[in-house]
Parts: structure tokens; sequence; C-alpha cells
């Protein structure tokens, strides 16, 4: 299987440290998030990457290169610096891609174990999304989970992690340019063709400054590297 990570964003809440580097290349413990990334689904197996690119992108495929400094192979897909959302990025991607393939935000911060993905989803899924407990600054939530399956409303709400694994046939119908990935997310879900999990453990979405202090701070404490 091969992984997608998003790092085509342009990081607004990250300013100004993103006025003169792209979101995925902040450093945390000593190496930008997306090395982090990379090298925690390298463990996990993942060979081959794909890495978007839009706001200063250049400066994320000098700092990766080709990937063989982190044993893997990295192949980029560049669009407009405005970018084109989630899924208009994903989308233009696919002709690289396997199916099924790993999606993962490159702005994430975890120690979440990404080998258990490589064999899902299974049956007639066309997504499998990785949730979390709602953090602070997202109460409400995106998904609820019942029964392994991911559905677009419920009682209890968890928030999608940025980590979600999709068949080809998920983007059927779709056209290039941008658009989201939550509508397409929510339709299949509403038809009972999502499965999920909840994540327990580390796990931050490193929008603003703030959370890049608190994601700093836990990884002191866990001596510098997530596990």
């Amino acid at each position: 299987m091969k992984a997608m990570i998003l790092a085509a964003g342009r990081g607004e809440r990250l300013r100004p440290l993103t006025d003169r580097l792209p979101k995925p290349l902040v450093e945390v413990a000593g190496k930008p998030l997306i090395v982090h990334l990379i090298e925690a689904l390298a463990r996990a197996g993942f060979r081959d990457l794909v890495v978007n690119l839009g706001y200063r992108g250049a400066q994320i495929r000098e700092a990766l290169g080709d990937g063989s400094a982190f044993g893997v192979d990295i192949a980029y897909s560049p669009e407009p610096e405005a970018a084109l959302e989630t899924g208009g990025g994903i989308f233009q991607a696919l002709p690289q891609l396997s199916d099924p393939f790993l999606v993962v935000n490159g702005d994430l911060g975890t120690d979440y174990p990404f080998a258990r993905l490589s064999a899902l989803p299974a049956g007639d899924a066309l997504a499998h999304l990785v949730l979390v407990p709602n953090p602070p600054h997202h109460p409400a939530g995106d998904f609820a989970l019942e029964a392994g399956r991911v559905l677009p409303e419920g009682m209890r709400r968890y928030t999608f992690s940025g980590i979600g694994v999709y068949r080809q046939a998920l983007f059927a119908g779709c056209r290039p340019g941008r658009f989201p990935l939550a509508p397409l997310l929510r339709r299949a879900a509403a038809a009972g063709r999502v499965s999920g999990e909840v994540y327990q453990g580390a796990w931050s979405d490193i929008g603003t400054p703030g959370r890049l202090a608190a994601w700093r701070r836990q990884l002191r404490k866990r001596g510098g590297e997530p596990s």
C-alpha cells in the first residue's frame, strides 16, 4: 500500500512561523513534523510515499529529496500555491497511488501505529477513518462510530484525526479542481461504507502556536520521539 502525506496547505494560523516555511517543516524535537511522520510510516512498512506540494513546496522537496535518506521513495504531486483542498489534492494524485491507499495530514503529531492500517478498509467499505476523542478546540467532533461503522451523525461524536485509508472508488465521479474531502466521506458514511476506529493514544492537530508548544512539551516528557 502507498501512503500520501498532505503538505500543500498555507498554515495561516501558525503565522508568523509559516511566513518563511511551510507548516510541515516546522520543527519539533529537532525534526520537521513531516519527517517524524515519514519515519513513522517507514517503521510501519510503508515505503512508497506521495507528498503533495503547494505553499512553499520547493522547500519541502529540497528538505525531503527522493526519500532515500529516510528509507522510502517519495514522489511529488505539485499543486497551485493556493492548493486544491484535501479532496482535490488527493484526486489529482490518484494516478500515483495504489488501491487502497493511506492518507495522513502533514501537520500531525501522533504515535499512531500505522502498520495496523495495511489491510484496510475491509469488505465493501470505501474508507477507514481513525477517529480521536474530541480535543478542546473541536468539542463537537465530526463523526459518530457504532460497531466499527462511521456514521455522519450520532449521540457520541469523535474528531477525524487526519489519518484514513481510502479506495479510489471513493472519488468516482469527481473532476479535477478544488474540492473538500468531507462531503465524500459523509456521503459514503451515510451509505454505511466507511469503517473506523477510535485511537486513544497521543495525537495533536498542530494548527496553532499553542498546540505546537503543547506537542513540544509532550514530546519532551516522552523523550523526544513518538513511541
